[in-house]
């Protein structure tokens, strides 16, 4: 092109039709490197949580006992943790069991944890009172690549609601700490036998000591929520204690004077053996509450 002769209006229009292409790919580059660059820098985050900060004032490990077969259970429990979480706790939840013993179990319980994480497979042969709850907490300061302020024990038979559980916690001593509900039924007192296994609580000091001492270690056969107690008792632990009563309890007519009628201030409800009681509880606590409504979903309303 001679640059000394004028460029018409339709040489003009073509060269800018030519440079078209060029110019949409500048565009799309840059877009892409900004979209990068915001999702590895998360201005959005921080400026929320500038906002509104939810520092977490304490950390909380929930362990539930159960064995490696029971997949429909923990996939169903997934579901009623995984929409609960206190702003102010950090709260994580573990299933807890001894070793696999089927090539089946290998297969579906590596899958769960390489979806979930949300497993631990302890060192031992499956059993109710024969050391099991003994080798969970004794095994974790070697196991966890983290700390807890409290450590829970729970069965995976029971409903228990995370924000009021926090909430009671929220106060509490964070060391030499025994929370949950104390037997027998009609007792109020819990410096008095132990907590039931539904689901206690203990801060990690108490999960360090019986991780080192001789006197759990040498007392691990029998009903082990009962040898917990025994344990602290022996070793002159758990100064704070807490029973947590009527807010844990047994589902209505399961269990005598451990049960009652379900209350709104509940943090745990145990012996849900059936589809029909978990039904139940979901309804009365409005699980499902926050479910919008939405032309993708028929029929859902309750």
């Amino acid at each position: 092109m001679n640059p000394d002769k004028p460029v018409s209006k339709m040489n003009q229009k073509r060269l800018v039709f030519s440079m078209l292409p060029l110019m949409v790919s500048a565009l799309l580059i840059a877009i892409f490197v900004v979209f990068n660059l915001s999702v590895k820098t998360p201005l959005f985050y921080s400026s929320n949580l500038q906002n509104h900060p939810s520092p977490k004032q304490f950390s909380l490990l929930i362990g539930i006992l159960t064995r490696a077969d029971n997949y429909d259970r923990r996939h169903f429990l997934r579901l009623i943790y995984g929409i609960q979480s206190p702003p102010f706790a950090q709260i994580d939840i573990k299933f807890v069991f001894c070793n696999l013993t089927k090539q089946e179990q290998r297969v579906l319980v590596s899958l769960e944890i390489l979806r979930f994480n949300d497993i631990i497979i302890l060192n031992c042969f499956e059993n109710m009172n024969n050391g099991k709850t003994y080798t969970y907490f004794s095994s974790l300061p070697q196991i966890l690549s983290q700390s807890y302020d409290y450590v829970m024990k729970a069965d995976d038979d029971v409903f228990l609601r995370l924000l009021p559980l926090a909430l009671s916690l929220q106060p509490l001593p964070r060391s030499d700490l025994y929370y949950g509900f104390v037997i027998p039924c009609q007792s109020m007192n819990p410096f008095v036998s132990y907590m039931s296994g539904m689901g206690f609580v203990l801060s990690w000091d108490l999960v360090e000591w019986i991780a080192s001492s001789d006197i759990p270690r040498n007392d691990t056969s029998g009903p082990e929520d009962k040898l917990v107690g025994r344990w602290l008792n022996a070793g002159q632990k758990a100064r704070n204690r807490f029973s947590n009563k009527p807010a844990m309890y047994d589902y209505p007519g399961t269990n005598g004077r451990c049960s009652h009628e379900l209350i709104p201030d509940t943090i745990a409800v145990h012996r849900l053996k059936r589809w029909d009681q978990w039904l139940a509880v979901i309804r009365y606590f409005n699980v499902t509450k926050e479910l919008k409504a939405s032309k993708l979903y028929h029929g859902l309303d309750f």
